[in-house]
């Protein structure tokens, strides 16, 4: 049997290891214990769980896809590690600013080749209009290349209408793996931050993904729903055998 063209491991939260035509792909690498973790202002996001693979264990990788670094929950301690680690690093101009060595910005429709994988820079909205100003900018990948599928990567992304600008530009997307949880802090009055799970069905339906993935649903306080949720979301709008069961921890070939 030939490998799978994707395979996946999350980690817990955002992270996970992609591998795509060959390529390792490491997005929003978060592996420090369990705790507080400070945002300033007086204000915390607590973690509740270990990372179920460490960065050792995932072993060397191609490039790091970061969607921010503003905030512990997609970038901590041990991620900065790795990141140094990395070839490359893909994420928002501010993020490259400031992270500097193989930190490179990649904007919104432009694109990157990593080994086998073309790159491409996806919109992301962190929240509510106007989320910019208070959460920071953000950004989505979108992965192809000849002979591979399609793989949209949201990052900590909100909005459907930035789903539907990635629809627009790549009319078949494959794999979506899609930020959930519907993250909510004392920001917008607890407006939800990322993907509720009938945001997750919405998205699901708008790029018409025959598989989807979700992540950063678990190992952190602030989530408002579980992946329990949003599979129910998925079920009710008859999307649920879309959803990859992919364990913590566990290489699942996905396509």
């Amino acid at each position: 049997m030939p490998p799978a063209a994707l395979a996946v491991t999350l980690t817990g939260g955002p992270t996970v290891l992609l591998e795509l035509g060959g390529t390792r792909l490491l997005v929003d690498p978060t592996f420090d214990p369990p705790g507080d973790y400070p945002l300033g202002g007086g204000r915390v996001l607590t973690k509740t769980a270990a990372a179920a693979r460490t960065a050792a264990e995932l072993g060397p990788v191609d490039a790091v896809l970061l969607s921010h670094d503003q905030h512990p929950d997609n970038l901590d301690t041990a991620g900065r590690v790795a990141l140094r680690q990395a070839p490359v690093v893909l994420t928002t101009e501010l993020a490259a600013e400031r992270l500097g060595g193989t930190v490179r910005a990649l904007p919104v429709g432009a694109t990157v080749t990593v080994g086998a994988v073309q790159v491409t820079g996806a919109p992301a909205r962190h929240g509510p209009d106007g989320a910019e100003r208070l959460a920071g900018p953000v950004t989505g990948f979108v992965l192809h290349g000849a002979g591979l599928p399609t793989v949209y990567v949201s990052g900590d992304n909100a909005a459907l209408e930035c789903v539907d600008a990635v629809a627009e530009v790549f009319p078949k997307v494959d794999v979506a793996i899609l930020f959930a949880g519907a993250a909510r802090t004392a920001l917008f009055d607890g407006a939800p931050l990322t993907l509720t799970g009938e945001g997750v069905a919405a998205a699901v339906r708008r790029l018409g993904a025959p598989r989807v993935i979700v992540v950063h649903v678990d190992s952190w306080a602030h989530f408002s729903e579980t992946r329990d949720d949003v599979r129910a979301a998925l079920a009710a709008a008859g999307l649920a055998d879309r959803l990859v069961d992919a364990p913590p921890g566990v290489r699942t070939e996905v396509v």
